[in-house]
């Protein structure tokens, strides 16, 4: 024996001090692959999932590359350290991170036929799987960092004493316990504790921190769902080691050995990403957009360890939910129904829900588009007919009382032509009086009415309108073409008086969030799911976020909230789904659809909650819409923003605000009612 610890040292002595003798090449190699490690290691800081949170903090979906929740040293059961110690370096607490008698130890142990035992401490260990898990970030890093050669060994040992000057035994203990890997896709004590176990790292018992530290030497043969009786009589050994270590006695150790494993029958951590949100997965996916554009980059999130809490109300999803697909099943070829629900105010828009008739996924039959927040190709419709009433009231010439003309359909209007300069007739949807105040004109929704308006207003102030109220992405540069123009740009150079009917790529979060500009008194905040973020220490991480502006004056916000509540009243296009779905509130809204029935959409607001909903073809050759139970795909179509998409926000706000007492409308600014004339 004394002489294989000579021999031991003899080993070890020729692994630290490699750069003595005329080893350049190797010396060279262990100092380029030890500085890559050196600074990080000793950091403490290790890849940590980030999770994202409801607004009550309850978890929505979580982010990572390895599933890791780094717990501090008070956090983990005493059983554990004791535990993994016992079977994997007992000398821990007397050597200086490499240790020659263990080393010893094991070549004898070895020799013997015994059952296989590794050289190398837990700090050794430590940095290797440093290495694996942290630095090595492709397959041939990867490779590398478990290599059987001298270069990484004499890494490892030189890393190993280095970081025991550096750091105290608990604080490398911790990391390690942080660090390794315990099957099922848990990485870390504490996500091994929850996915076995179901409880905190800290709450481990003697039986079960025996388990877990048996099953590092090797997580899948130790593995104690496949492989029970492996797992149980690893364990059985770890708990004699630790009662020969002094760390249990043999009244602790006899009940935990005959204590059945007691692990969950299927351990699984949190699936990652967006996809495993549920019917949040919509909401999921905007919030990592948004992050995105701040600046968050991917590795940030997988690795960061932040709590990212959201705006996201799951009451109000799980009713939303239930009207979408109410109204339109999510098998439904050709037809997707999608809602956004933002909530007005002074210094933020949240949005606290929004949801699609579609699953979000990857998979046959699911999509990964944003479909309530991204913009969809068919346009929203006569919708577009508010910011042509805003402009006209900011223009004063009239007001909400005003009598303004309407032509009949037909009608060939100066500003309304096609590409080579001709008319184009504009065509209504009924027969209408020849006159309409701008308030009746609003709720019946003539189109040749406000064609004729927009000849008076121009066409540029009702886009720019648009933009300023929060179609914002009307505004925005194509993304990777810096020559193209954006469709406000388009719009407004080509001087286009559809504009006005809504043939704009359009979104229903936009759209939502144009309702809670006016609810706001006319104040535009940019809608946010952002509640806050915090790194893993508990301290905020600022996000940028675009500030609140005044985008129209209070009283012409007031006027046309109240010049847009008469749309669920009789002779309002929304009238009948009001009628359907018992809605009894005041409510500012506007419905609105497509040339070709491709798409229909519905706006309202309250003072207390504004939305927008959408029905229109998600397929890549969409066809018209026609009305039925449920809506479907048909060769001329029929629907409107007054069918589905306005039951389903009558449903979906209906059952949300519950038996909260209505919320009155604000009252028009009386500047505002008859205009400059008046």
């Amino acid at each position: 024996m004394a002489a294989l610890i000579v021999v031991a040292g003899v080993l070890l002595a020729g692994m630290l001090f490699p750069l003595v003798g005329g080893t350049g090449i190797l010396a060279s190699q262990v100092a380029e692959s030890a500085a890559e490690t050196s600074g990080s290691i000793r950091s403490g800081q290790l890849p940590t999932t980030s999770v994202m949170t409801d607004s009550s903090g309850a978890p929505v979906a979580y982010f990572y590359d390895r599933y890791r929740q780094s717990v501090p040293s008070e956090k983990i059961s005493t059983a554990m350290k004791a535990a993994i110690v016992a079977i994997e370096d007992r000398r821990f607490f007397e050597h200086g991170g490499v240790d020659p008698v263990g080393a010893a130890r094991a070549l004898v142990n070895n020799s013997n036929g015994g059952a296989q035992q590794g050289g190398s401490t837990l700090t050794e260990q430590y940095v290797k799987n440093y290495d694996l898990y942290v630095v090595a970030r492709t397959d041939a890093e990867r490779e590398a960092a478990v290599a059987p050669n001298y270069a990484r060994k004499i890494k490892e040992a030189e890393l190993a004493v280095s970081l025991d000057h550096q750091q105290t035994k608990d604080q490398i203990l911790t990391g390690y316990l942080n660090l390794v890997y315990f099957g099922h896709g848990a990485y870390g004590v504490q996500a091994a504790a929850q996915a076995y176990f179901g409880v905190d790292a800290s709450a481990l018992t003697v039986g079960q921190a025996a388990m877990l530290a048996g099953m590092v030497q090797s997580p899948a043969q130790f593995d104690p769902v496949n492989h029970p009786a492996d797992s149980t009589a690893r364990r059985n050994l770890v708990i004699d080691q630790m009662q020969q270590a002094g760390s249990i006695t043999p009244a602790q150790a006899t009940p935990a050995k005959a204590t059945p494993l007691g692990v969950r029958p299927d351990p699984e951590v949190p699936a990652e990403g967006c996809t495993g949100a549920g019917d949040a997965g919509y909401f999921c996916d905007y919030v990592l957009s948004y992050l995105e554009k701040a600046g968050m980059s991917r590795q940030q999130l997988t690795d960061g360890g932040y709590t990212i809490r959201t705006t996201l109300d799951r009451d109000q999803l799980g009713k939303l939910k239930a009207a979408v697909d109410g109204q339109v099943p999510p098998g439904q070829p050709h037809v997707a129904n999608v809602m956004s629900i933002v909530k007005p105010g002074a210094t933020s828009h949240p949005v606290t829900a929004m949801a699609a008739n579609r699953t979000f996924g990857n998979a046959d039959g699911e999509s990964s588009y944003g479909l309530p927040f991204e913009p969809e190709n068919m346009g929203a419709g006569s919708v577009y007919k508010i910011f042509t009433a805003a402009t006209a009231l900011q223009q004063h010439d009239i007001g909400i009382d005003s009598i303004i003309p309407v032509p009949p359909s037909g009608y060939a209007s100066p500003i309304y032509k096609d590409g080579d300069g001709n008319p184009i007739p504009v065509g209504n949807a009924g027969n209408y009086a020849g006159q309409l105040s701008l308030q009746d004109a609003l709720a019946q929704s003539p189109n040749t009415a406000f064609v004729k308006l927009e000849e008076t207003t121009g066409v540029s102030p009702v886009v720019d309108m648009a933009v300023n109220l929060g179609l914002t992405s009307l505004a925005e540069k194509p993304a990777g073409d810096d020559d193209a123009q954006s469709i406000a740009a388009t719009m407004k150079a080509s001087n286009q008086a559809s504009f006005t009917l809504g043939v704009t790529p359009t979104s229903a979060l936009e759209l939502a969030n144009v309702q809670a500009t006016l609810a706001s008194h006319g104040t535009f905040c940019p809608p946010t799911p952002l509640t806050s973020v915090t790194g893993p220490d508990g301290k905020p991480v600022p996000i940028p976020q675009e500030g609140c502006r005044q985008a129209i004056a209070p009283g012409i916000a007031d006027t046309l909230m109240n010049g847009l509540s008469k749309d669920d009243q009789p002779g309002g296009t929304s009238a009948a789904a009001a009628g359907t779905e018992q809605w009894a509130r005041p409510i500012a809204a506007k419905t609105g659809t497509t040339q070709e029935y491709k798409s229909a959409t519905f706006v309202g607001a309250t003072p207390d909650l504004a939305g927008a909903d959408i029905v229109f073809d998600d397929s890549n050759s969409p066809r018209p819409i026609c009305e039925g139970s449920p809506p479907y795909s048909c060769g001329s179509g029929n629907i409107y923003g007054g069918m589905a998409p306005a039951r389903t926000f009558y449903r979906a706000m209906g059952d949300i605000l519950g038996g909260a007492p209505p919320t009155p409308l604000p009252a028009p600014d009386p500047q505002y009612l008859n205009g400059r004339d008046g």
